[in-house]
């Protein structure tokens, strides 16, 4: 079955490990992807393996996001990878780590679906990478920027899904716990620290990438129609229990 078939997908990140992962089932489902990143090397290397379209964007710079889109006329699918984390504790945290992590995490989300849903018709469908960090904070680690980027995505989301709703346009979040990715490398390189995140969730593992990718698959889906504003929390039940 491939039931994005004729779906034009766009996913900035597209060559991280959570976005090549996306993209890669987004293809196999049908759609056209277009990989969307600051480094049209990787974007052009992941494009060619899955047939798809590279394009060179940096979200962070706002003004030039409108004009990287202005060859496509019509984009169905838009699922943000984008995302960057800095790790300060409160008493270290930096104005250029605040403006980094909040320009990628929530502002670049802004006008990305805006400029996306000039471009959406009715079925569309957007997609935020989100993080259980969106809800929990973490103990012992600094991660103001991160919590508080991650938290402001849900409401934009909620937000989002209310004011596109009535052109038939669906929202949605997916908040994963850590992922075996590069940047979730630091988390499971310390066995003592790997041990600890095993046992703190109630599956006993973290996520794999694929992992994230069905999730996405599903709310790009027709299977997701009726399913706007909410966040999936993709954590091995981490936010179900203590």
């Amino acid at each position: 079955m491939r039931p994005l078939r004729n779906r034009i997908a766009f996913v900035p990140g597209g060559y991280g490990g959570i976005g090549e992962a996306v993209c890669k089932a987004l293809a196999r489902a049908g759609a056209k992807v277009i990989v969307a990143g600051r480094d049209f090397s990787k974007a052009s290397r992941l494009a060619k393996r899955v047939k798809g379209i590279p394009l060179l964007l940096d979200v962070r710079d706002t003004a030039s996001i409108e004009a990287a889109l202005k060859l496509f006329r019509r984009i169905d699918l838009f699922v943000n990878c984008a995302g960057v984390s800095r790790e300060e504790a409160i008493d270290d945290v930096s104005e250029e780590a605040w403006d980094e992590v909040l320009g990628t995490n929530l502002k670049a989300a802004m006008f990305l679906a805006q400029a996306v849903a000039r471009r959406q018709r009715r079925g569309g469908k957007q997609v935020h990478l989100l993080s259980v960090r969106a809800q929990l904070g973490v103990r012992g680690r600094g991660y103001s920027t991160y919590c508080a980027s991650k938290g402001g995505l849900v409401m934009l989301v909620r937000q989002h899904a209310s004011e596109l709703g009535p052109r038939g346009i669906c929202v949605n979040g997916v908040a994963p716990t850590v992922v075996r990715t590069e940047m979730g490398a630091h988390w499971l390189k310390d066995p003592k620290t790997a041990a600890w995140l095993k046992e703190r969730i109630p599956l006993g593992r973290v996520a794999e990438p694929g992992d994230v990718a069905n999730a996405v698959l599903f709310l790009c889906s027709p299977a997701s129609d009726f399913v706007t504003g909410q966040i999936l929390y993709l954590d091995g039940g981490v936010t179900a229990s203590q």
